[in-house]
């Protein structure tokens, strides 16, 4: 049980875990923290925390577990900003979904790896931000990965695992390495590809008259090039090395189809489509 929860960036993902953990009576106080003062006094008159702080430092004195959960670009500063306030049997962890960008930061600005520090990714969100987006169900049944490093402390580890289990997730342990090549292709890609097909629509000189006719796919295609600009280009930019490789990847592929459209090679549009079709089958089954 978490006697105090400080979560730093109430939007969507920390409101929804205030709320879970709320509802499931597994928290005691909720702070919610930010530089954004109307920000925090929405989520206050949501009931999604029981108070707020704009001063980071102030936020996380007397807290047992803090959620960091800004963009990846921010994770610097917060980290510098609650350094010296933390108490001794804090533990912290967060929500970023490129975990070596993330170990850097915290390394850079605490000064060492801390074993109170458990790297986390929360595989759940919708294409909505902001504290009024949240909700308590967001993570039942979804996926949470931990990252720990090597001095990560056990003790720690479990008790982040416990915090997300009672807010409904089903949580996995991955090398950081490892889950930033996976999140390249399930999750960062998807969004890549979201983002460039609008705008480039959005570029064309009959741009109104596309748009009026797009069908359910189109938008079930591009629901998510509606996420937050400002968290996906840090996503780019901390896991640019994955992403580009990931990119290439499927820039062959593309490339593949194209030139099977260009041959009027029957036989291989079917054997791609096909076995596309019986991947997501499986997958969404």
């Amino acid at each position: 049980m978490i006697k105090r929860l400080c979560v730093i960036g109430v939007g969507l993902i920390g409101g929804s875990l205030a709320r879970a953990l709320r509802e499931a009576k597994f928290v005691d106080e909720i702070i919610g923290a930010s530089r954004n003062a109307g920000h925090l006094q929405k989520a206050v008159q949501l009931g999604v925390v029981d108070r707020y702080e704009t001063d980071l430092a102030v936020a996380v004195k007397g807290a047992d577990m803090v959620l960091v959960s800004v963009p990846l670009g921010a994770m610097n500063a917060v980290f510098t900003a609650i350094k010296g306030s933390l108490g001794v049997d804090a533990v912290v962890t967060d929500a970023g979904s490129a975990k070596a960008g993330v170990v850097e930061a915290v390394k850079a600005a605490i000064g060492e790896q801390p074993a109170w520090f458990v790297p986390g990714h929360p595989i759940a969100g919708t294409e909505q931000s902001g504290v009024e987006a949240s909700f308590a169900d967001l993570y039942k049944g979804r996926r949470v990965i931990l990252t720990p490093t090597e001095k990560t402390s056990a003790a720690a580890t479990q008790k982040v695992r416990a915090m997300w289990e009672a807010a409904g997730a089903i949580v996995n342990e991955m090398d950081v390495d490892h889950h930033d090549e996976v999140l390249a292709a399930t999750s960062h890609l998807p969004h890549m590809l979201a983002f460039a097909l609008v705008e480039s629509l959005a570029r064309m000189s009959e741009q109104r008259e596309i748009f009026e006719y797009a069908a359910g796919g189109f938008r079930d295609f591009t629901r998510i090039a509606s996420s937050d600009p400002v968290m996906w280009r840090d996503i780019c930019i901390a896991n640019r090395d994955a992403l580009l490789a990931t990119l290439e990847t499927f820039r062959g592929d593309l490339d593949d189809l194209a030139a099977a459209i260009q041959d009027r090679d029957e036989s291989r549009i079917l054997s791609i489509f096909q076995d596309a079709k019986a991947a997501r089958d499986g997958f969404a089954g």
